[in-house]
C-alpha cells in the first residue's frame, strides 16, 4: 500500500465511522476494517482474536470465565471496546460488583492472562476515540486519538502491526502536532485571501486564474513559514530570530515585514542593501529558490494569524524534532486536494525518494565512503577522506520533476 493509498483508506474509514457505532453490532467490523483497510493486514480474521477467554477471580471466591473484546497476539495488544455513548473515563458496574473504567477493566483482564500473553499495549475505544496505554510505563497514561483525526494520525497505530515499535514515537507526536498548527495557519490565511478552495459555479476564466494564484500563494506561504519555524529551532537561524523579528511589528505592519524578510532571505549577503536594518541583515541567505518567487501574494494579517505565528507555532512549539517522513504526509493531507493540484503540492515519502536516488548515486557514494573507512594507514585514510569531501562538495543535482528546476548542492545535505 502506498502512502497516498493509505491516507485515502484512512479518510474513507473516518467518513464511515465518524458518527460512532454500537458495541455489540459494530465492534468486530470496526477493528477488521481498521486493521485490513487502513493498516494493510492481509489475513485479518486470523490476526485478531475476538472474545478471547480469560479466567477472573470474583467476589464469591470462585473463578469465572470472561471475554476480552479484542486481542492481537503477535504484537500483544488488548482491546476493551465500548459503544459511542460511553465516555472512556467513566466507571461502570462489573459482574463482581466493582465499578471500573474501561482501562481498569482491560488491565484486570491483562493481570489475569498467562505471563507470555500479557499485553504490551491496552487500547480502550468507543468508536469516537482510541486511548492507548503503554504498559511499559510505571503509571500508564493514555495517548488519545480521535477517530476523526485518523486520516492524519494513523501512523500512531503502527504498533498494531509492527512488533519492533518500542514506544509511541516522540517524533511522530510532534510531527502530528506540527501538522495541526499548519492546518490552523492555513485556515486563518485562507479567510484573509477571501477565496474558496472549491470551484464556484459559473466561475469565469479570469476569476479562476486569480483564485488558483491565491491558492498557490497560500501553499507557498505555508511552506515558507514552516521553514522559518524549523530554522530558528534547528540552528539554521539564531534561536527565536524569526519570532523576535516579527514580534516587533503590529498586526497592521506584519504583512510588509514578512514580505521584506522573504526578499532578504533570497539575497546573498554581498548583494544586500548597505543600509539594510540590522535585524534583517542578521538573517542568512537561503539558497534553493524557496523565497525567490516574488509574485506570491501575502494577505493582511489579523490578531488570530499573528497569535498563531508568534505564540502557537513559535513560543509554544519546538520544530526541531519533527520527522520529515511523518510531517510530510501530515502536511500534504492538511491541504485541500484541489489546492495541492493547483499549487503543485505533493509529498514524496523517504522510501520512494530512496528508490530513485540510491541506484542513481547514493549507493556508490556510500560504498566509496565505506572503502575509505576501512583504510588502515592513517595518512592515506585522511588524504582519501579530504578528496572524498571535495568530491561531495562539487556534486550538483537538478530536480526536473516540477516546471521550475531547483538546484541544490549535496555538501549542504551532508553537513
Amino acid at each position: 500500500m502506498t502512502d497516498a493509498e493509505q491516507r485515502e483508506a484512512a479518510r474513507q474509514f473516518v467518513n464511515k465511522w465518524k458518527n460512532g457505532g454500537d458495541e455489540m453490532k459494530d465492534s468486530h467490523k470496526f477493528w477488521l476494517e481498521l486493521l485490513h483497510d487502513v493498516l494493510g493486514v492481509d489475513k485479518v480474521t486470523d490476526y485478531i482474536d475476538f472474545e478471547k477467554s480469560v479466567k477472573l477471580p470474583e467476589g464469591d471466591g470462585k473463578v469465572h470465565s470472561r471475554r476480552i473484546d479484542g486481542y492481537i497476539p503477535s504484537v500483544k495488544v488488548l482491546i476493551e471496546q465500548k459503544g459511542d455513548t460511553h465516555p472512556l473515563d467513566e466507571k461502570e458496574s462489573q459482574s463482581g460488583g466493582e465499578r471500573l473504567t474501561p482501562y481498569e477493566q482491560g488491565k484486570r483482564y491483562n493481570d489475569n492472562l498467562p505471563y507470555e500473553e500479557k499485553a504490551r499495549w491496552i487500547i480502550t475505544c468507543n468508536f469516537k476515540e482510541l486511548w492507548i496505554y503503554d504498559m511499559n510505563e510505571i503509571v500508564p497514561t493514555p495517548q488519545k486519538i480521535s477517530v476523526i483525526d485518523l486520516q492524519n494520525k494513523y501512523p500512531l497505530l503502527d504498533f498494531l502491526v509492527k512488533k519492533d515499535v518500542k514506544q509511541l514515537s516522540h517524533e511522530m507526536e510532534v510531527s502530528i502536532k506540527a501538522g495541526d498548527i499548519v492546518g490552523k495557519i492555513y485556515d486563518a490565511f485562507l479567510k484573509q485571501y477571501g477565496i474558496s478552495e472549491t470551484t464556484p459555479k459559473d466561475e469565469s476564466a479570469e476569476d479562476k486564474a486569480k483564485r488558483e494564484h491565491k491558492l498557490r500563494s497560500l501553499n507557498a506561504l505555508c511552506v515558507r513559514l514552516v521553514f522559518l519555524f524549523y530554522a530558528e529551532d534547528a540552528g539554521i537561524f539564531e534561536r527565536e530570530q524569526f519570532h523576535d523579528y516579527m514580534e516587533q511589528f503590529s498586526v497592521r505592519d506584519s504583512r510588509r515585514a514578512l514580505l521584506d524578510l522573504f526578499h532578504v532571505l533570497d539575497q546573498k549577503e554581498e548583494d544586500r542593501d548597505d543600509y539594510l536594518e540590522d535585524d534583517l541583515k542578521a538573517f542568512p541567505y537561503v539558497n534553493g529558490g524557496l523565497f525567490s518567487d516574488e509574485s506570491i501574494e501575502v494577505p493582511q494579517f489579523n490578531d488570530e494569524i499573528r497569535n498563531l505565528i508568534l505564540v502557537h507555532a513559535s513560543e509554544d512549539f519546538n520544530w526541531r524534532d519533527i520527522s520529515p517522513t511523518i510531517f510530510g504526509a501530515v502536511f500534504e493531507s492538511t491541504l485541500n486536494p484541489e489546492t495541492r493540484r493547483s499549487g503543485g503540492m505533493h509529498y514524496t515519502s523517504i522510501e520512494n525518494i530512496h528508490k530513485v536516488i540510491d541506484p542513481l548515486f547514493l549507493d556508490d557514494l556510500k560504498s566509496e565512503f565505506e572503502e575509505i573507512k576501512n583504510i588502515s594507514v592513517p595518512r592515506s585514510k585522511k588524504a582519501k577522506l579530504k578528496t572524498f569531501q571535495k568530491k561531495l562538495s562539487s556534486l550538483t543535482f537538478l530536480e526536473n520533476i516540477r516546471p521550475k528546476m531547483i538546484q541544490f548542492n549535496i555538501s549542504r545535505m551532508c553537513a
